[in-house]
């Protein structure tokens, strides 16, 4: 008995209701053998499930093929990326379905590259079982996969013994430069270093300005690809009628202007890592061309009939909400489950408050190292009053924000002890936008506006003060409460004290 087993992918489901073939259909219909036994799991789409059957069920009827057994069977995965729960449940169907059958039939086509990675790996093990994948058109190959893991694996452990006996650690030269006194972005290092010897595509969150591309590279210079080139581009700034000129290249004559060959960036990054900055910001028609190269491993150039194979690291990086945007159609399922096979996040800066004071002094030095060269500039250092002010501000543009505060305060000031009132002056005021709130209640809701009015003022006289470094007279400026007295009848009735003075002794 010959067995298909598949997970269910998102194209197979959005070919099915334009009646057209996905991968699951195409190898069910076009393989040289038939299949008595179709088994699919699935851990989404269920309310396409039934369709999906019926559909599957159909075109193998009018190609004369086995339909009567076709199943979509319920799995529970933590996600679609998470190896564990994966293994578990493609160890459970393999096993019982190599069992049951002469050929058991894997394809690998459908679902999340997790998926298919623990397919091949669980299947090598099984005698009987082949692999199969479909490309777009109908083409089927089968995947020979012709090494053994367990050889694989032992060799590849000597090597790696022998290379870190022989060489210096490439990983913390990589990752020596990041400030990472705080727990929080010591688990951030932790892993990256972890993802920089696995050659999985990575997806980089965080607040603009936390320092996305400068761990990105330190992944590309500790991985077995830094001796070839990382190549960077910021989505954002992709003009939508060159994105397949830039990413993929063109020939001479391919259109106006194209006065000779160009190579694009996944070319250029071949053998190397491509950064791709700000991907939540690419188009829907990008996005389709840059899934389209990660699926196939290849690019055509505009203007050209002749695809180039290209081997290339994606490392991709965003502040949007990639999770929210797939949710609003905004951002392909399938590509975000493409990025997204290892994650970092990284941190806001006021969210890792130990990192401050160590990352100012860096960056004083690194100013004071670069404006050295200038026969009128004198090294300089912050005073202790200033550090504390530097650690009480939020830094909304965290790393980016406080290096260039930092900058104009050492540039521009005459003080070789940089005061708290240097750092006052060099931050850009920002406009606090009124916050529009949408509020809906429903009849029989009770809410106590006093105790929102209350909890709301707590919060912006706390951060004032922290801000200010609980300078009453700055505090009731900032809150436009006048005089201090003003802030002072606040701070009794909202019950906040303040800390006490030291005493000097006499």
């Amino acid at each position: 008995m010959n067995i298909l087993y598949s997970w269910l992918g998102k194209t197979d489901i959005n070919n099915m209701k334009k009646d057209v073939s996905g991968p699951i259909s195409v190898i069910a219909l076009k393989m040289a053998q038939s299949f008595d036994k179709i088994v699919i799991v699935a851990n989404s789409w269920d309310e396409d499930w039934i369709d999906y059957e019926n559909w599957l069920k159909k075109k193998l009827a009018i190609a004369h093929r086995p339909y009567e057994d076709v199943s979509i069977n319920r799995v529970r995965i933590a996600s679609p990326i998470d190896y564990k729960s994966i293994s578990d449940v493609s160890q459970k169907w393999i096993n019982k379905l190599s069992a049951e059958s002469e050929s058991l039939f894997i394809n690998l086509s459908s679902g999340t590259p997790a998926m298919s990675a623990v397919s091949v790996i669980l299947g090598k093990g099984k005698n009987n079982t082949n692999f199969c994948q479909s490309k777009e058109g109908g083409e089927i190959f089968i995947d020979d996969i012709p090494f053994n893991f367990v050889a694989e694996y032992d060799a590849s452990v000597a090597r790696s013994i022998s290379s870190k006996a022989s060489t210096l650690p490439v990983q913390s030269k990589a990752f020596k430069d990041i400030t990472a006194i705080s727990n929080q972005m010591k688990s951030v290092i932790e892993k990256a270093e972890k993802l920089a010897e696995l050659d999985l595509p990575v997806l980089v969150l965080g607040e603009t300005g936390t320092g996305k591309e400068v761990i990105s590279n330190a992944i590309h210079k500790a991985s077995n690809r830094s001796s070839k080139a990382i190549k960077t581009v910021n989505c954002g700034a992709l003009p939508e009628n060159l994105v397949d000129s830039i990413l993929f290249g063109h020939v001479k004559g391919a259109f106006t202007g194209a006065v000779k060959d160009h190579s694009g960036l996944f070319e250029q990054a071949d053998g190397g890592t491509l950064f791709l900055d700000e991907v939540g910001e690419l188009t829907p028609d990008a996005q389709v061309k840059l899934l389209r190269a990660l699926q196939q491993g290849e690019v055509t150039r505009v203007g050209d009939d002749k695809s180039i194979n290209v081997d290339v690291r994606v490392i991709a990086a965003t502040h949007r909400d990639l999770s929210e945007m797939v949710a609003n159609g905004e951002f392909r399922e399938d590509l975000f489950y493409r990025l997204a096979v290892g994650v970092l996040e990284i941190p806001a800066l006021r969210n890792r408050m130990e990192d401050i004071e160590p990352l100012t002094e860096a960056l004083v030095n690194e100013i004071n190292s670069t404006a050295s060269k200038y026969k009128n500039y004198k090294t300089k250092s912050v005073s202790t009053k200033a550090m504390q002010f530097i650690r009480a501000q939020p830094w909304r543009g965290n790393v980016r924000e406080l290096w260039s505060t930092l900058n104009r305060a050492l540039l521009l000031s005459n003080n070789v002890e940089i005061t708290e009132q240097d750092i006052i002056g060099s931050l850009i005021q920002r406009t606090k936008k009124d916050n529009n709130l949408d509020v809906h209640l429903s009849l029989g809701d009770v809410v106590d506006l006093n105790k929102i009015k209350e909890d709301i003022e707590r919060a912006y006289v706390t951060a004032a003060l922290k801000a200010t470094g609980n300078a009453k007279v700055k505090t009731a400026k900032m809150l436009g409460l006048g005089v201090h007295q003003n802030l002072d009848t606040l701070l009794n009735k909202l019950k906040i004290e303040l800390p006490k003075k030291k005493q000097s002794k006499t």
